[in-house]
């Protein structure tokens, strides 16, 4: 059996499905690298929404989702911008994501962190942006999850210099129970967060980041860095002060920087390894080994599928990741909050199909052709 996919200018291609899914391992933790996956909201599709109302969650296939990654020895971002935060998902329906995930993740034996913003406001003074950190800060740490500061829209539009982001955030850390993860997300994933650190020049934001750590060494369990620059993350991770980790969130790069150098490497706290979960967790597990190349064997193949995912313009790479969870039998409608299933071309997303199935992350490729089918036939396209 072939399938038509759509392609460029308006032509059609054939291709043929994979009938047998990869095969990977599961169960054993991962002891070399700590690995989260920063995972998806499923959308309930028979909630009366429009894009501007609250998000409507399916509690049962979200929660359902994280228990996937955990049973595969993955860790869960909770809350991320992975999870649509501030693109369709706001605080409210953030809390109650990191309440209910966190009481799941203490039921399966999962690790959880969850990410703590501001963006319950849109601006105002320091002191306002610092109180909206502190409240969900409160919520995470109350929660039992580890706290992963992400960068604030509204800090990045009220700091008149780097003075403001060290205040800002040197004070939280000081109040923070444990250590937490540091988020610097790149303006290719949020254009809301260009020049943060207080300077669009990176050299000079870098050296404003190093600071806030070195002033807090001890509350910082480790970076997550964003920028889509693999040389840029070696050089920020060998600059880290001693017991303090780099988290690649690095979607272009991750093999050759989860790998390693003789000087280091870089644990990994992901989008992509929503959808590359199982896959990702048996690499991983490869690498515990000490093999390597085994390691880059199963993981290289992958960067086409996630450079496809996370083109620009890169903040809608959720759609992509929603895409495979549904045709992956994770959920049972492509349907998100916001309406961001319309946010990429079906061109995008025919691609991103053929990509993963001949990956063989689906686990009933027959499903997933299946599935891909009906989106294509609703979209005008005849087999």
């Amino acid at each position: 059996m072939t399938i038509r996919l759509p392609g460029a200018g308006g032509t059609l291609r054939v291709y043929e499905p994979r009938t047998e899914p990869l095969t990977v391992n599961s169960g054993a933790p991962l002891t070399s690298r700590t690995v989260f996956s920063a995972a998806h909201v499923v959308a309930d599709p028979y909630a009366d929404v429009s894009p501007d109302s609250p998000a409507a969650v399916d509690w049962d296939a979200t929660l359902a989702f994280r228990r996937h990654l955990w049973s595969h020895g993955l860790g869960v971002a909770e809350a991320m911008d992975t999870a649509q935060r501030g693109m369709g998902l706001d605080w409210a329906g953030a809390a109650e994501l990191i309440r209910r995930s966190a009481a799941e993740a203490r039921g399966a034996g999962g690790r959880i962190a969850c990410g703590v913003g501001t963006d319950q406001i849109t601006g105002g003074t320091l002191a306002d942006i610092r109180a909206a950190y502190e409240e969900q800060l409160a919520v995470v740490e109350e929660s039992g999850a580890q706290a992963i500061l992400m960068a604030s829209r509204a800090l990045a539009a009220t700091a008149k210099g780097p003075e403001d982001y060290l205040e800002v955030y040197g004070h939280l850390l000081r109040q923070a129970a444990e250590p937490v993860v540091l988020h610097w997300l790149g303006p290719m994933f949020d254009p809301a967060l260009a020049g943060y650190w207080g300077s669009p020049d990176l050299d000079a934001a870098t050296e404003v980041f190093l600071e806030v750590i070195a002033a807090h060494p001890d509350k910082v369990d480790g970076i997550k860095v964003s920028l889509l620059d693999a040389q840029r993350e070696i050089d920020l991770r060998r600059r880290l002060p001693q017991g303090v980790r780099c988290y690649t969130g690095d979607d272009f790069h991750y093999p050759e920087l989860i790998a390693g150098d003789d000087q280091g490497f870089s644990h990994a706290l992901l989008g992509i390894f929503d959808p590359l979960g199982p896959l990702a967790a048996e690499a991983v597990r490869v690498l515990d080994t000490g093999d390597v190349a085994g390691f880059r064997g199963l993981l290289d193949p992958t960067v086409e599928l996630s450079r496809h995912l996370f083109q620009a313009p890169t903040r809608f790479y959720k759609t992509g990741v929603v895409l495979l969870a549904w045709l992956a039998g994770h959920q049972s409608h492509f349907t998100m909050v916001g309406g961001l299933q319309s946010a990429r071309s079906l061109p995008h997303l025919a691609r991103a199909y053929e990509l993963a199935d001949g990956l063989g992350l689906f686990p009933d490729p027959k499903l997933a052709e299946e599935r891909m089918r009906s989106l294509l036939a609703v979209h005008g396209v005849e087999q």
